[in-house]
């Protein structure tokens, strides 16, 4: 241990093994001693000191005489018992003040903790059984769903759509900046980034792959714990929460990040069906008491994707459109960076995963979960309320006014 910056002057005459540095002088004796402090000083048990320290001088002109003339004597028998078993006494004494320490503290806890064993547990097994009832409920019951009720509607698929229709057009000129365009023989793909005022950028991009069916890439996208598989990003998944009357699913991803603290994800989803074998997907984040926050995640804040896969007409092909836009915490700037030099690879890894995903054998919760959940709408429907949208009109289907459109483009769309 190093030694303190500096000993003030009237303490360093009292530190050990000061006599012993001082020069050799004649022993005084007990009559020099009187001279020095005004008379003999006897220690408690009748020795007179020999070898004391000479007393110093305060600055008001006091005697303050050396700390072994005032406790009594030498450093030495400052450790020395008084009596035989003295030390035992104080160990006993220090050991009874810990005990009733110890008591106290228990006495000062709450009722509930001081409940036995049995009580505990039959109080966990009780508290555990009232969250599965009401994560069963809730999954099943119509009424008792309201927590994911209204978190993801068919209107947000509607706009979903809408925005989707800018990747069927020229993003560029819409402001959309070209990130990258890349292909081979297997997958080809385009992505383009819209950088808002504020907040982390929104990328639209066109994914093809060739020989591939809409119902295996759809199942492919949608297999989280295949996902488990093959991306080492994904550390861990888990579903919540599902509701059959309308369809929407909550589930928890954890991710993790080079240099970064994992990355938390509560999300709730729903895929539909149109007629002409066209699938939609459209995921949200959300809260969901079954999951807490928790320090060691950073729970993601912003999460909105959806996605479109379809046909490719004349082709054995098949084409998905995705339009995502998330806050995960990271720099802007090196978010995108990273996105930038690594999400080709990422596509080729996808692509890879993609050929070996028929060889399973079985069908993942995922899969079998959104098999039961998902919902049928009408391609006419979802074009009929993107005009209406693009004229401002609404959404609704109890105006008059949006009435006579769906009529009217309904009858030119039908006998055209």
């Amino acid at each position: 241990m190093a030694s303190p910056p500096f000993s003030p002057p009237i303490f360093s005459r009292f530190l050990p093994g000061h006599e012993r540095n001082r020069p050799n002088q004649p022993t005084k004796g007990p009559r020099s001693l009187a001279a020095a402090d005004g008379g003999v000083h006897t220690h408690p048990h009748g020795h007179t000191q020999g070898s004391m320290a000479r007393t110093e001088s305060s600055p008001t002109g006091r005697v303050v005489p050396p700390p072994e003339a005032l406790l009594g004597g030498s450093g030495s028998d400052l450790w020395r018992p008084v009596a035989r078993g003295g030390g035992w006494v104080t160990a006993a004494a220090l050991l009874l003040l810990l005990v009733s320490h110890l008591l106290l503290r228990r006495l000062r806890r709450p009722r509930a903790r001081l409940l036995g064993p049995e009580a505990v547990s039959a109080a966990r097994a009780s508290s555990s059984t009232a969250d599965a009832d009401a994560a069963t409920s809730s999954s099943s019951a119509p009424g008792s769903a309201a927590g994911i009720d209204g978190i993801v509607t068919v209107d947000d698929l509607r706009e979903l759509v809408g925005n989707l229709a800018v990747a069927a057009r020229e993003p560029e000129r819409e402001g959309w900046q070209q990130v990258i365009a890349k292909g081979n023989e297997d997958v080809s793909y385009r992505v383009w980034c819209d950088k808002p005022m504020e907040g982390p950028p929104k990328y639209l991009s066109v994914t093809t792959y060739e020989r591939c069916s809409t119902e295996l890439l759809r199942d492919f996208y949608m297999d989280n714990e295949y996902r488990m598989e093959w991306d080492n990003t994904v550390i861990k998944h888990e579903q919540l929460q599902y509701d059959e009357n309308n369809g929407m699913e909550i589930g928890r991803t954890i991710k993790k990040f080079p240099l970064l603290t994992p990355r938390e994800y509560i999300l709730a989803w729903g895929v539909w069906e149109a007629n002409d074998k066209s699938f939609y997907c459209l995921v949200k984040e959300c809260e969901h008491p079954l999951s807490p926050r928790q320090r060691k995640f950073v729970r993601v804040q912003l999460l909105r994707s959806g996605w479109c896969i379809r046909k490719i007409p004349g082709r054995d092909a098949c084409q998905i459109t995705v339009l995502h836009h998330e806050d995960n915490g990271m720099n802007v700037e090196m978010a995108k960076l990273a996105f930038a030099k690594g999400i080709w690879n990422y596509i080729c890894k996808m692509n890879s995963a993609l050929r070996r995903y028929p060889q399973r054998n079985s069908s993942s919760i995922s899969i079998v979960t959104m098999q039961k959940l998902i919902k049928k709408v009408s391609a006419l429907d979802l074009f009929i309320n993107l005009w209406l949208m693009y004229l401002g009109i609404g959404l609704s289907h109890s105006t008059p006014v949006s009435v006579f459109i769906k009529l009217l483009i309904s009858h030119t769309y039908v006998y055209a």
